[in-house]
């Protein structure tokens, strides 16, 4: 993309999914082909996703996998010795959840991410007005600029699953009253567009 196209992709970086020394290689081999952007996150374990006898990892969390990585931007490995090759230049992304669960908590761990390096909130998708302005507030301290997540349905199926199975997503019941009400295909693929393009 970067070579080809001139486009800057956000590479998520994912605590789950590699040792320590995994991490290292992939974010150093990342920057090697040019790649900029990261978004860091944990991950959510193995068993909700696509792939359930996956073996999650976990040697570094969002947290740990920040400092690593802000660490390299100043040259500096996780062992506090000199980066062979010098400095990365990565923009570090975080992700956010507004309709976590536990709102407090999620708070408090994005003000850790910040202390280890996070430049940047990417929210998961967000389908409430009013908890996300709620929730843009309580963070406003933190003076990070967010970038909203807008997520397209697709049917009133996707939308069922996405509220009930993902992890940190709300789809309010109107909504999902919306997309049960309309007729699959291309219909429920405009009515997802419709209400994004009302939450944008």
């Amino acid at each position: 993309l970067v070579e080809r196209y001139g486009i800057q992709p956000i590479l998520h970086v994912c605590g789950r999914d590699r040792n320590l020394l995994g991490q290292i290689a992939h974010l150093l081999g990342a920057h090697a082909v040019g790649i900029r952007n990261l978004v860091i996150i944990t991950g959510d374990p193995p068993k909700v996703g696509d792939y359930p006898e996956a073996t999650a990892v976990y040697d570094l969390d969002s947290i740990g996998l920040l400092h690593v990585a802000a660490n390299a931007n100043r040259g500096i490995d996780p062992a506090g010795k000199p980066l062979p090759g010098g400095k990365t230049a990565f923009l570090l992304a975080t992700g956010f959840e507004p309709g976590a669960a536990d709102l407090d908590r999620e708070i408090l761990r994005l003000e850790r991410k910040k202390a280890a390096g996070a430049e940047l909130v990417m929210t998961q998708p967000v389908f409430q007005q009013d908890l996300l302005e709620g929730v843009l507030d309580r963070i406003a301290h933190l003076e990070l600029p967010v970038m909203v997540g807008v997520l397209p349905l697709v049917s009133y199926k996707n939308a069922e699953f996405l509220h009930n199975e993902v992890p940190g997503m709300q789809i309010p019941e109107a909504i999902r009253e919306r997309m049960r009400r309309t007729p699959g295909g291309q219909a429920a693929r405009k009515e997802g567009v419709q209400i994004a393009r009302e939450m944008l």
